[in-house]
Formats: C-alpha cells, sequence, structure tokens
C-alpha cells in the first residue's frame, strides 16, 4: 500500500484482515505512529489497528515492497495555485514502484485524476524505470477511493468499490481482490478510462449540485428570506434534492473538478457549468467574513482589533482533517480588517497545529476572554449540544453570532 493517509490506511487494514501488507510511507513519522499502535486521523481505532498489527509491516524503504504481487497507489492527487492538476506524488510513486515491481505483478492506483492519467502517465514512469514491458510482463488496476473522513457508519469495506483493469484477465483479478474484502460488492467497468471518469465526476456532481444551493442561499439572503425555511419547504417534494449551503472544502469536492476541467479545456473545451460552480463554491468563505463584518457593524462593534472567535476549522464535522479546509478562507478575510482571530477546535490534530498558521486555542467556555464576535464554521458533534446561555457567556455587551451550520439556537446571522 503506497500511501498511509485517510484513503491508504483503511484499506491497508482491510487487507490485513486476510493477507499480509506492507503499508509504504515516505513519512516515517507517520509509520512509527502506526507501529506504536495508534492513527492520528481517527479513521482507524485503535484496537482495530493492533488487530492487524501482525499483518502489516510498516516501511519508508520502498526496497522492503520487493515481494509484493500488488502495488495499490493512494498518495494525494492535489491542485497547484493556479488550480492545475499536481500529478508529482502519482509520478513519484510510480517511478518508486519501477524500482521494485517484477514480472506478473499488478499496480493498481486508486487516487482521484482525469481519464487517461493511469495509463498514459503513470505506466511510462513504471516501464522507464523497470525496463518491463505493460501488459506484457506487468499489468495496471485501477479502483478509485471512495473514504468519506469522519465517516463511522459508510467505511471502506461497506462501500461499493468501482474496478477495471488493463486487460480483461487482470480486471477480473483486481475485481476478485477488491471483492474478497469489500463486504459492499463491486462494479467492475469496462476500462480503467471508465472508472477514472466515473470517480471524477462523482465530486464534481455533488460540487455544482452544492453550488445551485449556494447560489439561492446569497439570493435569498438578500432577499431577507430564511434558506433553510425555504429548502424544507422545497424538499416536501418526492424528489428533490436535499443539501445544504456552506463551504465546500476538503481533499475531493473542492479539488476533483479542477481535473476534469483542465483535461476538457485542454481539449479545447470550456467547461463553463462547472467552473462557474466552483467560483460560487470558492466565493462562499469571503461573502461568510464579509457578512460577519456587516453584522458587527450594526451592533456597533469596532472592527479594527475586534476580538473573534471562530469555532472549528476542519473542513467537515467530527473530522481531524484541515485539507483544503476553506474555514482558513473566513479568517484570512476577517485579518484584512485587522481583527484578532481565534481558533477553537476540539477536532484538530496537534500535529496540524504547527503547520497552520492559526491562533489556536483550548475551550474558550473554560476562559474568561470575551469576544466580539463568534462564527461557527463546522458542525462538530461538540458544538451541537451549546445553548444560549453559553454563547452569552462569552461576550461583554452585544451578541453577534454568525451561524454557518444551522446549529445555533438563537443565531444573529446564518447561511
Amino acid at each position: 500500500m503506497i500511501g498511509l493517509g485517510y484513503v491508504g490506511l483503511p484499506l491497508a487494514v482491510a487487507f490485513a484482515e486476510k493477507y499480509s501488507v506492507i503499508g509504504f510511507d515516505i513519512n516515517q513519522t507517520r509509520n512509527d505512529e502506526l507501529i506504536a499502535g495508534h492513527d492520528r486521523t481517527l479513521e482507524i481505532d485503535d484496537e482495530l489497528l493492533a488487530s492487524v498489527q501482525s499483518s502489516i509491516q510498516y516501511t519508508s524503504d520502498i526496497q522492503q515492497t520487493k515481494d509484493c504481487n500488488i502495488y495499490i497507489v493512494t498518495v494525494p492527487t492535489p491542485i497547484d495555485t493556479a488550480n492545475r492538476p499536481d500529478l508529482a506524488p502519482l509520478i513519484k510513486s510510480s517511478q518508486m514502484i519501477g524500482e521494485v515491481i517484477s514480472k506478473g505483478d499488478i499496480v493498481i492506483y486508486e487516487s482521484t485524476v482525469y481519464p487517461g492519467v493511469t495509463e498514459d502517465i503513470c505506466i511510462p514512469e513504471v516501464e522507464k524505470v523497470s525496463g518491463l514491458k505493460f501488459n506484457v510482463d506487468f499489468f495496471a488496476g485501477y479502483s478509485p477511493e471512495r473514504i468519506n473522513p469522519g465517516d463511522k457508519e459508510h467505511t471502506v469495506k461497506k462501500i461499493l468499490k468501482v474496478t477495471a483493469g488493463s486487460t480483461p484477465e487482470i480486471a477480473r483479478k483486481v475485481d476478485d481482490l477488491y471483492k474478497s474484502v469489500i463486504t459492499a460488492g463491486t462494479h467492475l467497468a469496462s476500462s480503467i478510462k471508465i472508472a477514472e471518469a466515473s470517480k471524477v465526476i462523482e465530486n464534481t456532481q455533488r460540487d455544482v449540485n452544492i453550488a445551485l444551493i449556494n447560489e439561492l442561499a446569497l439570493i435569498f439572503d438578500q432577499m431577507g428570506i430564511d434558506t433553510n425555511e425555504v429548502l424544507a419547504a422545497a424538499g416536501t417534494k418526492w424528489n428533490f434534492n436535499h443539501l445544504k449551503p456552506g463551504l465546500v472544502g476538503g481533499h475531493c469536492i473542492g479539488v476533483d473538478p479542477y481535473y476534469l476541467t483542465f483535461k476538457a479545456e485542454e481539449l479545447g473545451y470550456k467547461p463553463n457549468l462547472i467552473l462557474a460552480s466552483r467560483q460560487i463554491n470558492n466565493g462562499m468563505g469571503k461573502y461568510i467574513a464579509e457578512k460577519t463584518i456587516k453584522n458587527m457593524i450594526l451592533a456597533g462593534k469596532k472592527i479594527k482589533n475586534a476580538n473573534i472567535l471562530i469555532m472549528g476549522v476542519t473542513f467537515k464535522e467530527d473530522c481531524s482533517d484541515m485539507r483544503n479546509t476553506k474555514v482558513t478562507d473566513i479568517i484570512i478575510e476577517l485579518k484584512s480588517y485587522e481583527a484578532n482571530i481565534d481558533v477553537y477546535d476540539p477536532w484538530i490534530d496537534a500535529h496540524d497545529k504547527k503547520i497552520y498558521d492559526l491562533n489556536i486555542i483550548n475551550n474558550p467556555f473554560n476562559s474568561d476572554k470575551k469576544y466580539d464576535a463568534i462564527l461557527v464554521a463546522v458542525g462538530h458533534s461538540e458544538f451541537k449540544s451549546l445553548t444560549m446561555n453559553n454563547y452569552n457567556a462569552l461576550f461583554k455587551d452585544e451578541v453577534v453570532i454568525i451561524d454557518v451550520k444551522n446549529i445555533v439556537p438563537e443565531p444573529t446571522w446564518r447561511l
């Protein structure tokens, strides 16, 4: 298993219940944590991790994987500052596999990509380094990840898996491999490109749908209409798509559409709807920050040097994942007004506290500090039980509470 993050580790554990697994990660600190029996992403609890320890070997030395027959790549596929696909992790992983792959072996990619990346970009790197010929000496498969970080119900074995292979025979082998551990079953696609395309549109579809709800929320806010009441009324129709407005971050929905738009534009097609949806969703952080400032001004608050508390900074509720969180967009915008920002998030990992330039504080409800505004950005379970008395105790005068997740009993403004 190449990569032991939110995708790789749960899959490695699932396979380790039946097979001998080597988990490779370039971060030795990550390997050491897993050897010690703890997953800081909290996707795998310590008890489950301990139950498969005898079947998993963790390493940062690719040479220790030489005896493997199957290589599964679960590295990230991020975007750069210009929203273009960054394939460097995939290319580097393919090159490393090329150093150790043997005749008859299969390399399976799980990372989200646009159609063609596996066979046109990754496999040539394996061939170049290994000296082996694709579909003669070694083979490929593709099975896009469907991990939902923080979701303890839809775990890796309970999510149906799409599979594909570079030849009909290999496709069946790949499908049988996943079928042996995925209790939800599999769907065998006719080609690797079909499987790649199926994955990239899963999150593109959600991105477009959420963008529609976000745009409606912006319109209704200008009209003085409660968006949540509108959605509740519209949702009484049997075929209404139930979604809520909000921030679209994370490693999938906020990133994957750019892989598709990049390829479309490369082919000369302008994907206007997808790009417009990305623009709407990317603008939500700035809009929420501006509404915060407006409500503070209406409450007679001084903005410069104001103390603002942000509650929640991970990209989604009850999850420690900070990747591509859009809460930081809100913080950046508020800081541009020279406000002082405190961040409280009981889920943020100590490792991330060192990486992000945030003033992370301990539980503010156990402190005497007072705030000029509070912005509830993430719907963590810990926040849902809070009452207005809890919030009011954090203010020295006029209460200003901005509720992004519709969990505050009586907010000043909610999305």
